[in-house]
């Protein structure tokens, strides 16, 4: 049975300070988790209950079974989680301040989830799964980036096909080769997901609407702009929704918007309205911030429900 959605770019072993608003100077000690943008959107769409594959490589060793074993534990398949050369990543991460974490990336010069290539992953499970989740990330560096290229010409913009506009400066020789890229890659999706700084990157624009109408004069078919405090904007050619931000404590920033996203890949899957899509995914974004990890604190759907009713 094919997988609903197939998410494709980072992943690593993340470690998160447990002092709230220490900085990397102060005395710190971490909890381990599972990370990487399209690694928790894979995991949040299976915890709500969605059939999610991840297509990625971790290195040899401990680290790589770790997060085979966690995935596995959350219903991700890891049928096309391979092994490549070098370390798997480490990330760390303090809550200096909560809402916008300090990171660092420990991820070599070539780390093994950019060494995917197309054999990996079978021609038809690329082409008919119900949604392909490209992270951004993943069409820069190696291999990788190449076969993202491959899969996206493969796939000829069916729906759905999702352009996180994850962007990652240290991942990209600089914001003009980013530019290039990420446009080519928005005119061949039907959802792009970005925040102002990332679809400035991708379309030049830092307004809201403005982006979303550039996203749609592009060929796609739902534009959402993530505005922060703001809230998040969708838009179609039949409309625009402007959904608020819910009142919270936010504890870690980290994973909320990947917690959107896979809520975003059950409200596509499950043929919603885009207000009804918007609601959801925002609720589940929120509910992510409220905990310490990401991937571990991907929420089930009566965890949402219990979010948008409070």
């Amino acid at each position: 049975m094919l997988p609903e959605v197939v998410t494709i770019g980072r992943v690593s072993v993340d470690l998160y300070a447990q002092q709230e608003g220490a900085s990397f100077l102060e005395h710190q000690t971490f909890a381990k988790s599972v990370g990487g943008s399209p690694t928790n959107v894979a995991v949040a769409a299976a915890r709500l209950g969605r059939r999610a594959a991840l297509v990625t490589k971790v290195g040899e060793g401990a680290l790589g079974d770790y997060v085979r074993a966690q995935l596995s534990s959350w219903g991700v398949d890891t049928t096309y989680v391979g092994t490549g050369e070098g370390q798997t990543p480490v990330v760390l991460a303090a809550l200096d301040p909560p809402e916008d974490p300090q990171i660092v990336f420990y991820r070599g010069l070539a780390a093994p989830d950019t060494q995917v290539t197309t054999s990996d992953v079978p021609v038809e499970v690329i082409r008919e799964c119900p949604v392909l989740w490209i992270s951004f990330g993943a069409l820069a560096q190696g291999t990788t980036a190449d076969s993202c290229q491959d899969w996206l010409d493969l796939r000829e913009r069916r729906a759905e096909v999702v352009l996180d506009l994850d962007y990652r400066p240290s991942m990209w020789p600089d914001r003009d080769a980013a530019h290039e890229v990420a446009l080519a890659a928005v005119r061949r999706s039907t959802v792009v997901v970005g925040n102002r700084i990332e679809c400035e990157v991708a379309i030049g624009e830092t307004d809201p609407d403005r982006a979303a109408d550039a996203l749609l004069a592009e060929g796609v078919r739902l534009a959402i702009v993530k505005r922060g405090g703001d809230g998040v904007l969708l838009a179609t050619d039949e409309g625009r929704w402007t959904i608020p931000p819910l009142p919270i404590d936010v504890l870690c920033g980290l994973g909320a918007g990947d917690g959107f996203g896979g809520a975003l890949v059950h409200g596509l899957l499950s043929g919603w309205t885009v207000p009804e899509i918007g609601m959801f995914a925002n609720a589940a974004g929120a509910y992510v911030a409220t905990q310490l990890t990401c991937a571990d604190a991907m929420p089930t759907i009566e965890q949402v429900e219990r979010m948008m009713e409070a």
